[in-house]
C-alpha cells in the first residue's frame, strides 16, 4: 500500500483516524459546546438558555481581578521556577557523578508520590498562623503574615512544579554534546564565555519548552489559590468554578473559558515563533 510518493492516502486516513477521533470527541466538540453556550443567557433557575447574546463577553471586566492574577503571578510562578530549575538541571546533567545522578533524580520526583492536595495542604500549615508566623514573632521579628496572600500562592506554584521545570531543561543539557565544550576551553574561552555562548544557547528550547508548559498549566489552575489564597487571590479556575457550580452562570462561565483558551492560543502561538526562532538561530551559531 505504498506508492512512489509515500504511502496511500487510505493508509494514511486509517492511521489518523484513531487520533482524529480522540481529538475531535475529547477538544473539539466540548470546546464547540463551550462557545454555543458562551453566547446563551442564564436560565431562570441556572444553567443555560438558548439565546445568542453578546452580554457575556461584554460582562468580562467583572471578572477582572480573576484575569489579572492570572496574568500576572502565572508568568511570574514561570519565572520563578525557571530561575530555580536552571542551576539544579545543570548541576544533575553536568556537574553530578553518574553514581549520584540517579539518585538525585529520585529526589526531584520524591514529592509526586505524595498526594498534591496533602502537601499543599501541608503548606497551609506552615505558612499558617502556627506554622512560620509564630515563629517569626517568637524570635522578636514582629508579626507576619504569609497565608491567603499573593505570596503564599507563589511559593505554593513553585513548589508544585518546580520539577515540571527541571525536567526539560535536563533532558536538553544532557543531550548536550560535552565536545563543544571541550572545543570552547580549548580556544580559550573561560567556563563563563564557554556556558553563555555554548551551553545556554543549546539548552534554550528545552527552557522555553519547560516554561511553556508550565505556564500553560499555571493558566488553569484551581487548588494552589483555593487553599493558599483562601478565596483573596484567586485565579481564572476558581472563577469558572463558581460560574459553573455555585451561581451556575453557565453563559457567562463559558465566556471566560473562551477568553482563557483564546489566551492560550496567542501564549503558544508567540512560543511558536519564539521557539522556531531560537532553533534558527541555534543553527547558524553552529555553523
Amino acid at each position: 500500500m505504498r506508492n512512489a510518493t509515500g504511502p496511500s492516502p487510505l493508509l494514511t486516513a486509517v492511521l489518523l483516524a484513531p487520533g482524529a477521533l480522540w481529538f475531535l470527541g475529547l477538544l473539539v466538540l466540548p470546546l464547540g459546546v463551550v462557545i454555543v453556550f458562551s453566547f446563551g443567557e442564564r436560565a431562570a433557575v441556572g444553567g443555560y438558555q438558548a439565546a445568542f447574546v453578546l452580554d457575556n463577553y461584554l460582562n468580562l471586566p467583572a471578572r477582572w481581578t480573576a484575569f489579572k492574577n492570572t496574568l500576572v503571578l502565572a508568568p511570574i510562578g514561570t519565572v520563578v521556577c525557571l530561575i530555580a530549575a536552571y542551576p539544579l538541571a545543570y548541576f544533575l546533567a553536568v556537574k553530578a557523578r553518574p553514581e549520584t545522578r540517579t539518585a538525585l533524580l529520585i529526589l526531584v520526583i520524591v514529592p509526586f508520590w505524595t498526594s498534591f492536595l496533602i502537601r499543599t495542604y501541608a503548606w497551609m500549615f506552615i505558612l499558617g498562623g502556627r506554622g512560620l508566623p509564630s515563629l517569626i514573632e517568637w524570635a522578636g521579628l514582629g508579626e507576619v503574615r504569609f497565608i491567603n496572600t499573593p505570596f503564599a500562592v507563589l511559593l505554593g506554584i513553585v513548589y508544585a512544579y518546580l520539577p515540571l521545570m527541571i525536567f526539560p531543561i535536563y533532558v536538553s543539557l544532557e543531550k548536550l554534546d560535552k565536545r563543544l565544550l571541550e572545543a570552547s576551553e580549548d580556544l580559550g574561552a573561560s567556563p563563563w564565555r564557554g556556558f553563555m555562548q555554548v551551553t545556554l544557547p543549546l539548552s534554550a528550547p528545552g527552557a522555553v519548552t519547560a516554561c511553556m508548559l508550565v505556564f500553560i498549566l499555571l493558566m488553569g489552575e484551581y487548588l494552589i489559590p483555593q487553599l493558599l489564597g483562601g478565596g483573596k487571590v484567586f485565579f481564572i479556575g476558581n472563577a469558572l468554578v463558581d460560574l459553573f457550580l455555585q451561581s451556575r452562570n453557565w453563559p457567562f462561565g463559558s465566556a471566560v473559558a473562551v477568553s482563557l483558551v483564546v489566551i492560550m492560543l496567542a501564549t503558544v502561538s508567540v512560543y511558536m515563533r519564539f521557539a522556531g526562532r531560537i532553533g534558527g538561530a541555534r543553527d547558524v551559531s553552529l555553523v
